[in-house]
């Protein structure tokens, strides 16, 4: 196991002395278990592995420098296995950045790719240098440095009890998009700050987890090009150049050998308002590409132990990306692990979310494993014990785990098939109740509680990759042209309904059925058994005018458009009372005690209580969660009844004992008043209109 700058209490506390001279620095052979650079008392430890390279040199640069200043090749002594590592003495780390250059065989068919003429990126980094003006044309060479980091932030008091995953509240955002906008009203628009000062409207929402898309290094740069006359960037940034550093270019200020201060401050500040913080981790390709790309990092340390190669020395592409990275090999695996660990013990991250993660169950050739080492590892390591594991259950490869991750009770999953069926059912689609009904109960179907946990559903109708949820109301379509691939990427299977018109319309009676089904989608979300997730802007009717793969887009299609706010903000209080309610009622969220009244814990009824058998001929799903809440001392008791049909429906609601009756907290379908507080809500016949394409949520309630 690799150490980090924290565990340098091991270093003895008298310094060491150097025992050599290499290029006019003074040196010795360094601590092998330090990987990347760490500074020492008197010196900087440097430390890397390759198992095919035959020498290695550490060359250091005067920032901004072209060419090194000094080029220190380790002599036979410094490696011990395949472990290069030196001690230089007197370096101030302010005044150098740092890099490789390595040698070995080079035949491209056998994976090998050594080339002494590379200068390589040290992948442990913990900073990238040339990246932190967003959108500049900083390494056209491809040719990364890092930095030395200084670990010195003081944490306080911070907290470590972690937030129950079936009490999260999930909020997904791009750093840069949510404020990028002159609407957001920030003082540093598109950056870590900038975020935080927005922590105030994420308390006020209600919501107690973001979960940031990806924030490692990353060059948006990659591909640009010009499309008319708009430049588009890798703006998502799901192409890592380095998996420890920061994106330096969401700080708001430049933090030489201090980055990742910033971001610091930010986890901090939402921990500090009780809220979780999730990084969107992307280990299955990297920035290097295919045997076309460029060749700044792994591919230069070892090729053939990083990638997934073919027989005859080409890249599987499993990830759509040009390379796979070989998650399983004992090298890679130990390089997430440590990666991991690093984020969790020195930025204090709550949890992870993995893109196309089924690539991190595939072997070196590519096949699934039924056991996977990556994934077992990840899943007991104590370091990350605490953390919350989410999968995307699938990859561009074709596999489709979406229920059948391998989890040890660990892994928890994106529901697709919540998004997909769910979607669905509430457009009005025929013979979906009962698939719905199985989603909105936590998807037994795909969850067996006894083998994966009960809290193993990220249940979520939108996310970054489709439509917004306005969007999803008002195309049937993808409108992808401004991406410059005529309207051929992303998604055509969008399940989305437009309400009778594409796109922008006065219609008055449309819009208000785009916003009637919005607010069942979020109802529903949040009375579902599971996790909820929902794509930041869709508390305020965001849009993308129709993109459903906005990747590329620094612009207003993909910024958060604030002014959205106050013209919609019925549908955000709406948002923010479903987000209150959830909360309130923990029957929705996990089983309680059982329901002194007799009711199970969850249970699946049509329009008519205790019925459910011809579900598939219905357009009507009704759910009711019950059990006794300790904490309160009190039955909760909720009924949420959602008629995806075009007609209205006579609803029957469940006999109650004597002393209980049913209340109105939720009715989308009326059209002067959707939501009641505590003291508001009307008490229910025992027979009710359930409105066309509208939801009822009912609490049962003693009566006064």
């Amino acid at each position: 196991m690799s150490l980090h700058t924290s565990d340098l209490v091991l270093v003895p506390g008298r310094q060491l002395k150097p025992l050599d001279t290499i290029s006019g620095f003074q040196v010795r052979p360094g601590f092998f278990r330090f990987f990347g650079a760490t500074v020492i008392p008197g010196g900087v430890n440097f430390t890397i592995q390759s198992h095919g390279a035959t020498s290695c040199e550490l060359l250091l640069f005067h920032r901004d420098a072209e060419e090194p200043f000094a080029a220190l090749k380790f002599p036979d002594n410094y490696k011990i296995g395949f472990v290069y590592s030196m001690i230089v003495f007197g370096l101030d780390i302010e005044e150098f950045e740092y890099a490789y250059r390595l040698d070995g065989p080079y035949d491209e068919k056998k994976g090998l790719r050594f080339d002494k003429t590379k200068i390589l990126l040290d992948p442990y980094a913990r900073a990238v240098t040339g990246q932190s003006q967003w959108g500049c044309t900083n390494n056209p060479q491809h040719s990364y440095r890092a930095r030395v980091v200084q670990n010195n932030f003081d944490w306080g008091l911070e907290r470590n009890e972690p937030i129950p995953m079936e009490d999260l509240v999930i909020y997904e955002l791009h750093v840069r998009g949510f404020t990028k906008s002159p609407s957001s009203g920030v003082s540093c628009p598109g950056t870590f700050r900038g975020l935080e000062e927005k922590i105030p409207y994420l308390k006020k929402l209600g919501i107690n987890a973001v979960e940031l898309m990806p924030v490692f290094e990353f060059d948006e740069m990659r591909d640009a090009r010009l499309i008319d006359d708009n430049e588009l960037l890798d703006y998502w940034g799901y192409n890592p150049v380095c998996f420890f550093a920061p994106n330096t270019s969401y700080s708001s200020s430049i933090e030489y050998n201090r980055e990742g201060m910033e971001l610091k401050r930010l986890i901090k500040a939402l921990h500090d308002n009780e809220i979780d913080v999730i990084l969107d981790v992307v280990f299955n390709h990297t920035a290097e590409g295919n045997e076309m790309g460029p060749s700044f990092c792994f591919k230069g340390f070892d090729n053939n132990i990083y990638y997934m190669l073919t027989p005859d020395g080409k890249y599987y592409n499993f990830s759509g990306c040009g390379n796979t990275l070989n998650c399983n090999h004992p090298v890679v695996q130990e390089l997430i692990l440590d990666c991991l660990r690093y984020w969790v013990t020195d930025y204090r991250v709550d949890g992870f979310r993995f893109d196309l993660a089924s690539i991190l169950g595939r072997s070196d050739n590519g096949t699934p494993l039924n056991q996977p080492p990556l994934l077992r590892s990840l899943a007991f390591d104590p370091i990350l014990g605490n953390v919350k594991l989410i999968a995307e259950a699938w990859d561009a490869g074709g596999l489709y785990q979406v229920g059948s991750f391998p989890s040890w009770k660990r892994w928890a999953e994106w529901n697709g098939r919540y998004r997909d069926d769910m979607r669905c059912f509430l457009k009005g689609d025929a013979k979906m109740a009962g698939i719905a009904a199985q989603r909105m109960t936590g998807s037994p179907d795909l969850y067996d509680p006894v083998y994966r946990g009960g809290n193993a559903s990220v249940n979520f109708l939108t996310c970054h990759d489709g439509f917004t949820l306005y969007d999803l109301y008002s195309y049937n379509q993808k409108h992808n042209e401004a991406n410059g691939w005529d309207n051929t990427d992303g998604y055509d299977d969008n399940n989305s309904w437009n309400c009778g018109v594409e796109g922008d319309t006065d219609d008055q009676d449309i819009l208000s059925l785009r916003f009637r089904m919005i607010k069942n989608a979020c109802a529903v979300l949040m009375c579902s058994r599971g996790t909820p997730m929902f794509l930041s802007g869709d508390e305020f009717g965001d849009t993308r005018f129709g993109n459903n793969n906005p990747y590329c887009q620094d612009n207003l299609i993909s910024w958060l458009d604030w002014n959205l706010l106050g013209k919609n903000a019925d549908l955000f209080e709406f948002f923010r009372y479903m987000i209150a309610f959830r909360m309130e009622h923990p029957a929705i969220r996990k089983d309680l005690e059982p329901s002194y009244i007799g009711f199970p814990s969850m249970s699946i009824h049509n329009l008519v209580p205790w019925e459910n058998e011809h579900m598939e001929n219905s357009y009507a799903v009704c759910v009711l969660f019950a059990g006794y809440d300790e904490d309160e001392g009190r039955e909760d008791l909720v009924y949420i009844a959602v008629n995806a049909h075009w007609y209205a429906a006579d609803l029957t609601l469940p006999d109650l004992p004597e002393g209980y009756v049913w209340k109105i907290a939720v009715n989308t379908g009326d059209p002067k008043q959707q939501t009641f507080t505590e003291d508001q809500m009307p008490v229910s016949e025992k027979t009710i209109v359930l409105g066309e394409r509208s939801v009822i949520v009912f609490v049962g309630e003693k009566s006064e």
